[in-house]
């Protein structure tokens, strides 16, 4: 397939092909010339506290000029930053870059041996923790090589008097901070004051530069770390701009983030994408607490929402969240796990905004493609996003045919350097001719949108016959008495492996006969599932995805 020439007339008016990658050198330059042009307006807000984009650029100084001043800590090192979304996680973040330090996003959730791993993988010489996770970070630290440790609490970013009252609220009444003792760690509201006494030395960070180690799941071996350098992560900001067409007006907008920032979808998309447009980013710490996220809801006039099919479908089952208001907002996107037909259309009901779904994978930055609001396929992931190309091999690596699916391959200036100290791993992840290979199952359709059909390695084969999961899933989700599922391949005498599905039942009537003949009227019939579990949840990251693996791992020792 020629690409440039498919391509040429599929796009909206108004969308280039190629963008500019020269307007920032760095994370930092973007950083720097939001907080200057937005000086007076709302950040980040959070637990009751809100940074304007002058208290982050202060605050995130006085981080840098600390660890120039008050440590030993050079440009190129890495600082492991582990806490859910607060405000202070953009100020540490800005102030690591700022000094020149490669951030490496940690998960809150970690058990001390995925701590452990990443910190030594990393290298990291560095931790900021928020307290309520210190106990692990405590057995963790002397098996790592890290020196200087940073202990922050859920109000730091509140005026003093109230964030010690609140900070001993969350301590002592709700215990949700277990006893540590950490010895030369530092508290960070100590660290910003010290830091607004010490002069701050501006460091030139570049495009090669990495900026940020951000490890994959690890959900095909131990986890690794993709190098996201700045000019990645400034690349994907201005890719997925111009896609969002005329729906981001600067310095107005004002953005849910329930997904963490240490997240690399949330993390480019609020503290890149978002905070170049000097939009209010409210961060939602929990959202698996969907009382206590519509109450936070209820305070703000948000016009635009980030978000996944799981969360999609949490809020509008809330009757609460179904009575807000929903005049502002005017965009929703998509990402992180696949969207299924059902869910873009209760959400649609609900709020009246359609879902913009996307796609993309830590690798590259994240995005790689998306629905334009204007044109959105609901079933797709969208076009692929400026100055990036794609295209779909076969298992021998020949390019399959329009329509026909195979492996996306991922070529542009979003694509990471690579993984981290791994070059074995980095080679494998790549074709000859340099593009990256997702490990997903693809489309190309003829109007030049993109099908996911499914991940390589999820792939359920019947009696020779390949079943995608996400189309079992799809088919299954629609069912008025069905909230949620997952589908996967158990081992099976006659057929090799059979399609099972475990399902969290929106009406406790539903049986799997009932079920089982739904499936039957919508799929061939080696696609209908042979088995049906009801259950009352799935297990899921802490993003919110749902682990196909773990429940494939369960019935395989069942």
């Amino acid at each position: 397939m020629d690409f440039e020439q498919f391509y040429q007339d599929k796009y909206p008016a108004g969308i280039p092909r190629e963008v500019d990658l020269d307007k920032y050198e760095s994370m930092v330059e973007v950083f720097e010339q939001a907080v200057k042009k937005y000086a007076d307006r709302p950040a980040f807000s959070a637990v009751g506290a809100t940074l304007t984009y002058r208290d982050l650029d202060i605050q995130s100084r006085n981080f840098a000029a600390w660890i120039q001043n008050r440590t030993d800590l050079k440009p190129g090192d890495r600082i492991a930053v582990q806490m859910p979304n607060l405000p202070q996680y953009p100020v540490v973040v800005f102030g690591a870059m700022r000094a020149g330090l490669i951030v490496v996003n940690t998960n809150p959730l970690y058990t001390q041996r995925e701590m452990e791993h990443q910190f030594n993988d990393s290298g990291a010489r560095a931790l900021v923790v928020l307290a309520n996770m210190a106990e692990n970070a405590e057995k963790v630290i002397p098996q790592t090589s890290i020196e200087h440790v940073i202990v922050t609490e859920i109000a730091d970013m509140h005026s003093p008097l109230k964030r010690t009252l609140m900070n001993a609220v969350v301590k002592h009444v709700k215990k949700m901070v277990p006893p540590f003792h950490i010895p030369g760690a530092h508290r960070l509201p100590a660290v910003l004051g010290a830091g607004a006494r010490e002069t701050f030395t501006p460091v030139a960070c570049k495009k090669d530069d990495i900026a940020v180690l951000q490890y994959t799941g690890g959900t095909t071996g131990v986890a690794k770390g993709a190098m996201l350098t700045h000019g990645n992560l400034v690349a994907n900001l201005l890719q997925v701009r111009p896609m969002l067409e005329d729906n981001v007006d600067e310095g107005r907008e004002v953005v849910v983030a329930p997904l963490p920032l240490y997240h690399i979808y949330s993390f480019t998309l609020n503290c890149g994408i978002m905070l170049e447009a000097g939009a209010h980013n409210i961060l939602i710490p929990n959202p698996r607490d969907i009382p206590a996220f519509v109450k936070e809801l209820k305070k703000h006039r948000f016009t635009a929402f980030l978000g996944l099919n799981t969360l999609f479908v949490a809020l509008c089952n809330n009757e609460e969240f179904q009575d807000l208001d929903f005049s502002p907002l005017k965009l929703t996107a998509s990402g992180g796990m696949a969207l299924t037909s059902d869910t873009a259309k209760m959400w649609h009901q609900v709020t009246g905004c359609e879902i913009c779904e996307g796609y993309g994978m830590t690798e590259t930055s994240p995005v790689v493609t998306l629905n334009p609001p204007s044109a959105i396929q609901v079933g797709t992931i969208g076009l692929p996003i400026p100055s990036t190309r794609v295209k779909t091999l076969d298992e021998d690596g020949k390019e399959t045919p329009l329509g026909e699916p195979g492996e996306l391959c991922v070529q542009g200036p979003q694509v990471m350097r690579g993984y981290w100290q791994r070059p074995e791993d980095t080679r494998k992840s790549f074709t000859e001719d340099g593009y990256l290979k997702t490990g997903d199952i693809a489309v190309i359709q003829e109007d030049g949108y993109i099908r996911i059909v499914d991940r390589k390695k999820d792939m359920i084969i019947v009696s020779g016959f390949n079943v995608f999961p996400n189309e079992v899933e799809d088919v299954v989700s629609s069912h008025p008495k069905v909230r949620e599922c997952a589908a996967v391949g158990v081992p099976d005498a006659k057929s090799g492996e059979a399609v099972k599905v475990y399902v969290i039942p929106a009406d406790d009537s539903v049986t799997e006969n009932e079920l089982k003949e739904f499936c039957r009227e919508r799929l061939t019939a080696y696609k209908v599932p042979k088995h049906f579990e009801f259950r009352d949840e799935l297990p899921k990251s802490n993003v919110g995805k749902i682990l196909r693996r773990e429940l494939r791992d369960e019935a395989a020792k069942s």
